[in-house]
C-alpha cells in the first residue's frame, strides 16, 4: 500500500510539473485580419511587418481600403512590403474604392473651406489622382514587375468568409477607414456576433481632430461607415485615437535606433526613402507620430496599455462643422451606442523596445 501511495504521489507531481509545458504548447496564435489604407513603412507598413513576423499572431490576410492611399496603391504597397519581408503566404485583398458618402474626394476643397483645417496637412488619397490599377501603380512606383499577386476575391467577401469560418476567433485590426468592415456587416449581419473584437486606429474623443478641428482622418474619410461599425453590437471594441496616438512622438533618436535595429537591407532602403525617413535625414528636430503601429503592438502585447476610459461611443454624420467628430459618453449615451475601451496611454518604453525587436524585421529566406 505504501509503495502504491508513493507511486501515485510521484505521478501527480509529474503531471503538475508537465502541465505548464502542456499549456504553453496548446497556446494558440491570435488570428488577425489587417484592414488598412496601406502606406510604405510608418505607419501601416510597420504594423504589417510586426503582425506578419510576430510568433503570437496568425495574420490571415491584409484587406485594403481607400484612405491614406487609394486602395490600388494600398494593394501595391502591401505586396511590395511582403515581397521584401519574404512572406509569400499572407494574402492581400483589394477592397472598397470610395467612401459611402458620394464625392468625398471631389468636395474636399469645399469642406476644408467651410468646416476648417486641422493641425495636420496630410491629405492622403484626397491629394492624389486615383491609379488605373494596383499593377500599373506597382510598376511605376518600383520600376519592376511584382512577384506576388493579390487574391481575386474582394476584401469584403474575404472578411465575411473568414469570420464565418473562424467564429469568435478573429481580431480585426481596423487601421484605416471602416468602409470594408461596414460593407461586410451590412451584407452579412450574421458575422457581427462572430467577430472576437475590433481594434481601431481612429477618432479623437478628448481633444481636437487633425484633418479638421473636429475630426480625425481615418474616421472622417467615411463617418457613415464608422458609425455603422461602432454602433454594431460587437463583443469588444478597442480604440486607439489621437488621445493616445499623439502622446507617442516619433523622434530622431527613435529613428536612429530603429535603423540600427533593422540593419542594412531592403527594408532600411524603403524606410529611408519615405517622407518620414527623408525628413529625419534633413532635420534632426523633425517629429512624427506612429498611429497604427500602436494597434499592432497592443495585439502582440496587450500589457503596453496603461490607461483607458470605458465609454459608449458614436460619430457625427451630420454634414457640417462637426462632420466626422468622435463622441464619447461615460454615461447617458444616446440609444444605439455601444461600449468601447478608449485607450488613453501606453507604456512607451515597452512599446519602443517592441518596435526595435529584431524578430519583427527579420526577412524570411
Amino acid at each position: 500500500m505504501k509503495k502504491l501511495t508513493t507511486l501515485l504521489i510521484s505521478c501527480l507531481l509529474g503531471m503538475l510539473t508537465l502541465s505548464p509545458v502542456s499549456a504553453n504548447a496548446a497556446e494558440t496564435k491570435e488570428k488577425v485580419i489587417l484592414d488598412t489604407d496601406m502606406v510604405e513603412m510608418f505607419d501601416d507598413g510597420v504594423a504589417l511587418l510586426m503582425l506578419a513576423n510576430s510568433p503570437k499572431v496568425d495574420l490571415l490576410g491584409v484587406t485594403c481600403v481607400t484612405g491614406n492611399s487609394w486602395v490600388q496603391q494600398g494593394v501595391a504597397y502591401s505586396i511590395r512590403q511582403l515581397e521584401l519581408l519574404g512572406k509569400k503566404n499572407i494574402p492581400v485583398y483589394e477592397g472598397m474604392r470610395y467612401p459611402i458618402r458620394p464625392q468625398r474626394h471631389e468636395l474636399f476643397a469645399m469642406e476644408r473651406q467651410q468646416f476648417g483645417m486641422g493641425h495636420d496637412s496630410w491629405l492622403g488619397s484626397l491629394d492624389i489622382k486615383e491609379p488605373v490599377s494596383w499593377g500599373a501603380f506597382y510598376r511605376e512606383q518600383y520600376k519592376t514587375a511584382p512577384t506576388l499577386q493579390p487574391e481575386k476575391q474582394h476584401a469584403v467577401n474575404f472578411i465575411i468568409d473568414t469570420i464565418r469560418a473562424n467564429p469568435n476567433e478573429v481580431t480585426i485590426a481596423a487601421i484605416g477607414p471602416c468602409t470594408n468592415l461596414a460593407a461586410a456587416i451590412r451584407i452579412a449581419p450574421d458575422i457581427i456576433p462572430l467577430i472576437k473584437r475590433v481594434i481601431y486606429m481612429g477618432g479623437a474623443f478628448f481633444q481636437q481632430g487633425n484633418v479638421t478641428p473636429a475630426a480625425e482622418f481615418n474616421w472622417w474619410i467615411d463617418p457613415e461607415a464608422t458609425q455603422m461599425l461602432v454602433r454594431a453590437p460587437l463583443k469588444e471594441q478597442i480604440v486607439f485615437g489621437l488621445d493616445v496616438c499623439e502622446k507617442v512622438v516619433f523622434r530622431k533618436d527613435h529613428y536612429d535606433r530603429l535603423m540600427k535595429s533593422i540593419g542594412k537591407n531592403s527594408l532600411t532602403d524603403m524606410l529611408q526613402g519615405t517622407f518620414v525617413g527623408q525628413m529625419f535625414q534633413k532635420d534632426a528636430k523633425f517629429t512624427h507620430f506612429v498611429w497604427d503601429v500602436l494597434v499592432a503592438a497592443a495585439i502582440i502585447d496587450p500589457t503596453i496599455i496603461t490607461e483607458e476610459k470605458n465609454c459608449a461611443i458614436d460619430i457625427n454624420i451630420q454634414y457640417g462643422l462637426s462632420y466626422g467628430q468622435s463622441l464619447a459618453y461615460p454615461k447617458n449615451a444616446p440609444a444605439g451606442c455601444q461600449q468601447a475601451r478608449i485607450i488613453t496611454n501606453v507604456d512607451q518604453e515597452r512599446f519602443w523596445n517592441m518596435v526595435n525587436e529584431k524578430g519583427y524585421w527579420a526577412i524570411s529566406k
